[in-house]
């Protein structure tokens, strides 16, 4: 059997976000939606707690969530440009919200269980990217609790962790500075 998987490593060395504001439709399908779910799925998860869930925001969704978005802003005192970003902040064509949903346990912390979720969203983006999405995992004003528990379904208690939004891709973004990982690494 063979371990090695070359064409992932390559994958993982130039892999990159896609910009929502370059996301296109038609936007994966459902099936295709569960697919990569199931994908993310696969993650760390120490005591098999599965302390995590989605939440899949469709178009229709997304279309009544940008004003209630753009109003809260607005509720909070910001600038005209920050309304209008969080107007636009719903424009991909999917968003996957991924919700940290800790367990009570006396074994596993809870900070464990929110790594885990957040090794959801980069497992959800990664295999949208690999599946000939763009993808890019954000947060902002949407993953505010008052916001999520409100909207998005969000229980006291629980967290969005990412919005991942998925799209056709657009035009590839430049690419950007990357760590010096010799600089951050130390061998002991």
């Amino acid at each position: 059997m063979q371990y090695s998987d070359p064409a992932t490593l390559s994958f993982l060395r130039s892999r990159r976000s896609h910009p929502p504001k370059l996301l296109s439709g038609p936007p994966p399908t459902r099936e295709e939606i569960l697919d990569l779910l199931s994908i993310a799925g696969r993650v760390p998860d120490h005591g098999k707690l599965e302390p995590w869930r989605f939440v899949v925001l469709e178009r229709a969704t997304l279309d009544r969530l940008a004003p209630l978005l753009a109003e809260y802003v607005a509720a909070s005192g910001a600038d005209e440009a920050a309304v209008e970003k969080a107007r636009s902040a719903f424009d991909s064509p999917v968003i996957v919200a991924v919700v940290s949903t800790p367990v009570a346990s006396p074994k596993i912390p809870q900070w464990e269980q929110v790594m885990s979720s957040g090794a959801v969203c980069l497992q959800l983006l990664n295999a949208a990217l690999a599946a000939g999405y763009g993808a890019a995992w954000l947060s902002g004003t949407a993953t505010q609790s008052e916001f999520a528990e409100a909207h998005l379904g969000v229980e006291p208690g629980e967290q969005v962790v990412g919005l991942v939004h998925i799209g056709q891709r657009g035009a590839t973004p430049p690419e950007r500075p990357r760590p010096d990982i010799a600089a951050k690494t130390v061998f002991l």
